[in-house]
């Protein structure tokens, strides 16, 4: 090549690609729609929402048979009353909206070590929660909104099935109108027993979750704690008696919220009926279970407060 040729100066620039992306103009809602969206997927994963068949069958399974107790309930007492009299099915002491929750209690506490620790386990067990993290949100955050949701459905599935009993008996009655002016204080008492206890399995259930990664070793943890605590304490309260009895038969887990929705009916359930704790004072019952409630609740927080990806 000659020396008098010039080289061509290089040649600077570029290719723009248009990828469709688009600036966001819209509100942006920070942390509160944060803290909604993780209450929602809460309950969708509690009621097995958008999963598949198998994940719907377990809370709705349950929340059948919890139905199915109490429209048994309403048809026996409400048949009683219809051909027997008014009244009848109250003077025999057939279980009534005071009774529900003691025959159901330990149903609802199986619900709860099944289905709670999904809505905590998967999460920590596929790193999902590092994902949560990254926005604007805390560990509290997600937590409180965790336990809010499943502390949504727990209160639904114990007010359901007795919103049906009290129908039931309301319909079955010879006076519909005078059962409802006779029974209607049944109505408030029964919804906040039912928070209550639904507080209580909540709590329980998402604390032990919390532990592992390990949905199965959570629920079966929580199963056979509920189911052991039974009989272990009923047999040692009722072969020691007196003072230490009635403390002992306290650890009952499944007669902790049974006790204060006992109080709350200002009634004796079936199932506290042969329980020697039903013979302290009420007020040693209601700070027992804000205990056994609020303490495993503050536990749980702290757990999850300093949690960062």
């Amino acid at each position: 090549m000659s020396t008098t040729e010039k080289t061509a100066p290089p040649v600077h620039g570029g290719t723009v690609f248009d990828t469709g992306y688009q600036r966001y103009e819209g509100v942006r809602e920070g942390r509160k729609r944060s803290r909604a969206a993780i209450y929602k997927d809460g309950i969708r994963i509690a009621m097995g929402f958008g999963r598949g068949g198998r994940a719907k069958v377990l809370p709705w399974v349950f929340i059948g048979v919890l139905a199915a107790i109490a429209l048994i309930m309403a048809i026996i007492a409400g048949g009683i009353d219809r051909y027997m009299g008014g009244g009848t099915a109250s003077a025999l002491d057939l279980p009534s909206h005071s009774d529900y929750y003691g025959m159901a209690s330990m149903l609802m506490f199986v619900f709860a070590a099944l289905v709670g620790p999904e809505l905590l386990c998967p999460d920590r067990n596929d790193g999902t929660i590092n994902l949560y993290l990254v926005r604007p949100i805390t560990g509290s955050d997600y937590v409180i909104m965790r336990w809010a949701a499943f502390l949504t459905v727990m209160t639904l599935a114990s007010w359901f099935p007795q919103a049906l009993l009290f129908l039931g008996l309301c319909l079955n009655d010879p006076s519909p109108v005078e059962y409802l002016r006779t029974h209607w204080l049944d109505i408030p008492n029964f919804l906040v027993a039912g928070f209550a206890i639904a507080a209580y399995v909540t709590t329980i259930a998402l604390l032990t979750a919390s532990f592992t990664t390990r949905r199965a070793y959570a629920s079966v943890f929580l199963v056979g704690l509920y189911v052991i605590s039974a009989p272990v304490t009923m047999g040692m309260a009722n072969g020691i008696g007196g003072t230490i009895g009635q403390w002992i038969s306290m650890f009952n887990l499944s007669n902790i919220p049974v006790h204060v929705n006992d109080l709350i009916f200002d009634d004796i359930s079936k199932v506290t009926s042969i329980a020697p704790a039903r013979d302290l004072a009420g007020w040693i019952r209601v700070v027992w279970y804000f205990g056994w409630t609020i303490v495993p609740g503050v536990i749980l927080w702290h757990r999850y407060r300093k949690l960062t990806p």
